[in-house]
């Protein structure tokens, strides 16, 4: 969803500054963008770790430098890895990774750049929670800690801000976007992060690891060998990107309507839509019973019918 911002932002004519933890990623965005974007759009990328405050200074400091400002408009918090499912029994290391982005980037991002949307004439910042950021499950058997967890405080946080914001820079909006199934290459590139390498190739030991994971979820694979498993893994990150029923770029511009609108709670996909009216009704069965079996059943796309934002 961030390379799809930034290529239809830049298709608008915005300026955009767009960071990555992989140079090849945001060098690929740039080069999209550069293509849709009139001339004269300056367009900058930068190598950044969200979770690193330090970095995150670094990269406001780039950005105000390249592109000789000292005010931006707008900033979109949408960085994001998936990971450290249960709190209980997974690696403390990958929950802190996955918390780290999913909630500190915000954060970060959110102190870094804040006082730059506040010296502008009209501002708006735009932080990416998730479903997960109102109904903290994937379904049953299947811990989402970290994720969900650190998508609620953006939730939160984002909330705060409106009263902060009308109180002391009230030029200055905020909008908490909460996505479905977007077909992403999150689960890709969450894999990457959170094993620090830069390509797909798993190890012997991280092939059992997700084994593991895969027989607690009543997935059959205690007798494929390890480089069926491995394909089997490659494929099921896949089609998390290609089978979703809404694509990156129909949920950047679905975001971007929303904030042209004013928005400050922007749902994408219908299974959000189903989600988030699910859990409303009867929270206190969101988690259990006839509830659950619903809203997964819209979290994996079945039996949709309410209007996509």
């Amino acid at each position: 969803m961030g390379r799809e911002l930034v290529v239809q932002l830049a298709a608008d004519g915005c300026s955009v500054a767009t960071c990555d933890v992989n140079a090849d990623n945001v060098e690929e965005t740039a080069r999209l963008a550069e293509n849709a974007a009139p001339a004269g759009t300056r367009i900058t990328t930068h190598i950044c770790d969200v979770s690193d405050e330090q970095q995150v200074n670094r990269f406001r400091d780039e950005v105000m430098a390249q592109h000789e400002t000292e005010h931006v408009n707008l900033v979109f918090n949408n960085a994001g890895i998936g990971g450290g499912g249960s709190f209980l029994t997974g690696k403390r290391d990958e929950w802190d990774k996955t918390f780290g982005v999913c909630w500190g980037g915000v954060y970060h991002c959110s102190r870094a750049f804040a006082p730059l949307l506040m010296a502008s004439d009209d501002g708006y910042l735009v932080n990416t929670s998730s479903v997960n950021g109102f109904w903290a499950s994937l379904g049953p058997g299947i811990p989402h800690t970290a994720y969900s967890a650190a998508k609620f405080a953006v939730k939160g946080f984002s909330e705060a801000l409106l009263e902060d914001f009308r109180v002391n820079a009230p030029h200055v909006k905020v909008a908490v976007v909460m996505p479905g199934h977007i077909g992403t290459n999150i689960v890709v590139n969450s894999r990457r992060v959170l094993r620090g390498a830069e390509n797909d190739e798993l190890t012997d030991d991280e092939v059992e690891e997700l084994r593991a994971d895969l027989l607690r979820r009543g997935l059959p694979v205690q007798e494929t060998n390890a480089d069926d498993l491995r394909k089997m893994i490659a494929m099921m990150g896949e089609a998390f990107r290609d089978n979703a029923p809404v694509s990156a770029a129909q949920a950047a511009t679905v975001i971007l309507d929303g904030v042209r609108g004013g928005k400050w709670r922007i749902l994408v996909g219908d299974d959000a839509h189903v989600l988030d009216e699910a859990v409303r009704a009867d929270p206190e069965e969101a988690y259990s019973g006839l509830s659950l079996g619903t809203l997964t059943g819209a979290l994996m796309g079945e039996n949709v019918s309410s209007p996509t934002a």
